[in-house]
């Protein structure tokens, strides 16, 4: 048994293109396990087990096929950009089949031999993916955190997963349908490999603008989609992502949410530059969606009309034209009471709101008269106070 232990070490300071692996501590203590001459392997057989077990792995298999999978190794890269060669692809099989071999190693054995007297807990069994299958992985979905996770925040130049995305199921948004699928449309087009317009969704506050750009996580056919939600005071690193993001399979929107800016604010000159484009054009699997509760997006005083250039009128319409950059703007205007009212029927019974309807109506214009917002929030918000509401 030692001596497949010890030609297993040898195999493992063999690998190539994963030979990041090694770098990762649940590895390194499986490597320092295979050292036959180490004085405390029980120790050792201990800290793999915990290794594992603090990524949330019972499984060496199952470990070792994530960070296949997810992680950015030379043969991934290649394939994803659709530059692998014959020393990669023969270099990466080469590499599965050392993990191979690894994971068939009598790992039962050697803890019986560890501790005959207390059973150790054993790591579940399992297989990895074949070199074809890892292949096609890539091929489809790229590599690294682009494949494991669908959204992201852009902070400071650095994306930062988002693990659990806020976003509501598209078969429970109500109201807005053909706003909905103007950005629905627009999205799966650049999906199928099409250039497509930024968009701008711009009405009401409350009416759902950014939580219809967050759904499209979750309706079908849009899995290569990932999101990246960018704050207006980090635009200055945007060209940087961009390029970053052209090479990828995937498809990404760049999402800015509540953009507006004071009249000082020289980020909006940022902005018009990614939205128009420079000497380096905007790659076809990229897209800016933004949101705001105005038509144009800086905002302007009365003084401004009244300032002292020369041409004023020309600063203006630089100022508010900021919109037009975006070549689909969508309205998402307030309810009218007729639509609110239906929208509060409709969230109750997908509630399961059990009142009298022409009470319920009753109680939904009380509130429209005291909150008069006729937008899904108003009614999410009255149907939520319904509890504590007296006559």
């Amino acid at each position: 048994m030692d001596t497949q232990f010890a030609a297993a070490s040898r195999l493992l300071d063999g690998l190539t293109v994963y030979r990041g692996l090694l770098e990762l501590a649940a590895l390194r203590a499986v490597e320092e396990l295979l050292d036959v001459r180490c004085e405390n392997r029980l120790s050792r057989y201990g800290s793999a087990f915990f290794a594992l077990a603090e990524e949330g792995y019972d499984s060496l298999a199952a470990w070792l096929s994530d960070h296949l999978r997810y992680d950015e190794s030379p043969y991934a890269v290649a394939v994803a950009k659709g530059e692998e060669t014959e020393a990669l692809t023969r270099a990466a099989g080469h590499d599965l089949e050392v993990l191979r071999r690894l994971l068939a190693l009598p790992w039962e054995a050697l803890a019986r031999e560890l501790s005959p007297e207390e059973p150790l807990p054993l790591w579940a069994g399992g297989d990895l993916p074949t070199l074809g299958e890892l292949t096609a992985f890539y091929r489809a979905n790229g590599c690294g955190e682009f494949a494991r996770y669908r959204a992201f925040l852009w902070q400071s130049g650095q994306l930062i997963p988002v693990r659990e995305p806020d976003c509501i199921p598209a078969g429970e948004m109500l109201g807005y349908q053909r706003q909905r699928e103007q950005v629905a449309a627009n999205t799966r087009a650049m999906l199928a490999g099409h250039r497509v317009n930024n968009m701008l969704l711009y009405g009401a506050s409350g009416t759902g603008k950014s939580a219809t750009v967050k759904s499209l996580l979750g309706m079908e056919g849009m899995e290569s989609l990932r999101l990246i939600e960018v704050d207006k005071n980090d635009l200055g690193g945007i060209p940087e992502l961009v390029r970053m993001l052209g090479h990828q399979p995937q498809k990404f929107i760049l999402f800015i949410d509540d953009l507006a800016f004071e009249k000082d604010d020289r980020n909006y000159s940022l902005l018009k530059t990614i939205l128009e484009g420079g000497v380096e054009p905007r790659p076809a699997n990229v897209a800016v969606y933004a949101t705001s509760n105005r038509r144009h997006l800086v905002r302007e005083t009365f003084s401004d009309r009244l300032g002292d250039e020369v041409d004023a009128r020309e600063t203006i319409h630089e100022k508010t034209s900021l919109a037009e950059r975006f070549g689909l703007r969508v309205l998402f205007q307030e309810l009218t009471k007729p639509q609110f009212l239906e929208l509060v029927r409709t969230l109750a019974q997908v509630r399961g709101v059990e009142m009298d309807p022409e009470r319920l109506t009753a109680l939904a214009v009380r509130w429209d008269i005291r909150n008069p917002n006729r937008t899904p929030r108003s009614a999410v918000q009255f149907l939520t106070s319904l509890a504590a509401m007296d006559d």
